[in-house]
């Protein structure tokens, strides 16, 4: 059984028609793709400012943390220097 000319056309019609709506369908299931990773990404970039923030925190204690400890080192010294005390008795 030949296919005539103008069923030839609708079939190619049909199949294109197919593949558009492939695609379109396809491309519905990038756009979810895409949202779901840019939606991890988000949580990923608040994380990652959370760290930063705490990070910038632990750098501020560990400074003065370390200006005490100068603070204390210098009055160490100080005492070691200072002459001996005899002991009672």
């Amino acid at each position: 059984m030949f296919l005539t000319k103008q069923q030839l056309v609708m079939a190619r019609r049909l199949g294109v028609a197919i593949l558009v709506a492939g695609s379109l369908a396809s491309c519905a299931t990038y756009k979810e793709e895409f949202a779901g990773i840019n939606s991890r990404l988000d949580q990923l970039d608040a994380k990652v400012q959370g760290a930063a923030q705490s990070a910038e925190s632990a750098n501020q204690s560990a400074q003065q943390a370390n200006q005490r400890l100068d603070q204390i080192e210098g009055r160490v010294q100080q005492l070691e220097r200072a002459p001996r005390r005899t002991p009672r008795g």
